[in-house]
């Protein structure tokens, strides 16, 4: 059997939330009908709310169901940016962390393209951290022109986790709103939404063990926001559309598991991210750590760099040898590219290129990371060989080019 370690990108479902979904699937009732079967529906879905709410240190009110982290992050963005810019045309400029998921920094730059927004990519530190130097000046510099900040509580691809606290304190003092993706966080580390000050945050179910399609939008309740979609006024009139009472049953269920023991889980996994991050650098000594350091990264997040390997090539090959893992790359037109994270921290294009994160989850196991450091050595020295292999056949290609084009026409 494949030995998981993307967990990152999506975790198997919880028993329990897998036991919710199955029993609520075979039921009946849409929670907006008045019907016997649609109060029941709305009683699921008034329970979940509660249990959101509960886990992330919110009232009920401030949980705004949507169809997934994506969803929330493009409500909250250009909510925020439009309610904003209606009270006064002069807020155009939004302050984002240049290591966003895409889920935010596309919905910036089509704001960008499309809504007449300024954005004011904010620099990070070698470890992926936003500098709160850079936030303070561009505050100051004009803090009427700010409609929004965006910046995530910890990066999906190299686990660091963002000052949201310091941001949120510089923004506070001038009445600027702060949007978080929390999907990497809920359900990982300790999140408090009323305590953290933000005006919108986004959450997504199938991160913590929950099903993929439902996530939420918590979003306070003096907090203005300008609908994306319109339709039968569903969740405070913020996010119409009928409610899938299963999938948000589901998602309730796997995040009162993941809340019931957070501490300890994520002791659990700390101790088994560094007994990982132990070994791989044991197994490949020039690998490089990327992101934060121990209480800094997400208690399963481990992230490397290796000189000299594609990371496509050695994830196919991890792959080969039953281990599943992830570049944390984008790919576009199916043409691989560095990740924009490791660029923004300061790493050039080669050495971005030979990314590899390793994701732990609550099915994670000793045996898990056993099987990678098995694994690795073999995989990473196939991965040079074939890296080698391709910048010859490029430097080959490219010499050929070269004297063709120095012959003349035939």
């Amino acid at each position: 059997m494949p030995v998981y370690l993307d967990h990152a990108a999506t975790t198997p479902m919880s028993a329990e939330a897998l036991a919710t979904m199955t029993r609520e699937l075979a039921r009946t009732g849409n929670p907006s009908s008045l019907h016997s079967a649609g109060r029941r529906a709305r009683r699921t879905v008034e329970d979940a709310r509660e249990t959101l709410a509960a886990a992330a240190g919110a009232h009920p009110s401030e949980v705004i169901f949507t169809s997934g982290g994506t969803e929330a992050d493009n409500l909250a963005v250009k909510g925020l940016y439009w309610s904003r810019r209606a009270e006064d045309p002069a807020r155009t400029r939004i302050l984002c962390s240049a290591v966003e998921h895409h889920a935010v920094m596309d919905t910036v730059e089509w704001l960008e393209q499309h809504e007449h927004a300024e954005v004011v990519w904010l620099p990070v530190d070698s470890t992926g951290a936003v500098e709160l130097d850079a936030v303070r000046a561009e505050i100051e510099r004009d803090a009427d022109s700010i409609a929004l900040i965006t910046v995530m509580w910890a990066n999906n691809e190299v686990g660091t986790l963002q000052p949201i606290p310091g941001i949120v304190e510089l923004a506070s003092l001038h009445g600027i709103p702060v949007h978080s993706d929390a999907v990497q966080a809920f359900g990982s580390v300790p999140v408090d939404f009323r305590a953290s000050g933000l005006a919108a945050m986004s959450v997504s179910g199938h991160k913590l063990g929950g099903p993929v399609g439902v996530g939420a939008l918590f979003l306070g309740r003096a907090v203005k926001l300008t609908p994306v979609q319109h339709g039968g006024g569903q969740e405070r009139d913020v996010r119409s559309g009928t409610l899938d009472t299963p999938a948000i049953a589901a998602f309730a269920a796997a995040t009162e598991r993941a809340s019931m023991d957070l501490d300890g889980e994520g002791k659990r996994l700390a101790a088994l991210r560094d007994r990982l991050i132990a070994g791989v650098r044991e197994a490949v000594p020039d690998a490089v750590l990327r992101g934060a350091e121990g209480s800094g990264r997400l208690p399963g997040n481990a992230h490397f760099t290796f000189p000299g390997c594609e990371g496509d090539s050695l994830l196919f090959l991890l792959d080969l040898a039953g281990v599943e893992s992830s570049t944390g790359s984008a790919c576009t037109a199916g043409v691989p590219r560095p990740s924009h994270v490791l660029l923004a921290m300061g790493l050039d294009e080669e050495t971005a290129r030979g990314a590899q994160r390793f994701s732990l989850g609550h099915s994670s196991v000793d045996a898990d990371v056993d099987a990678l450091l098995k694994a690795l050595p073999d995989a990473c020295q196939r991965a040079r060989q074939a890296g080698m292999a391709g910048h010859e056949s490029s430097i080959q290609t490219a010499g050929t080019v070269a004297r063709r084009a120095a012959a003349g026409p035939a």
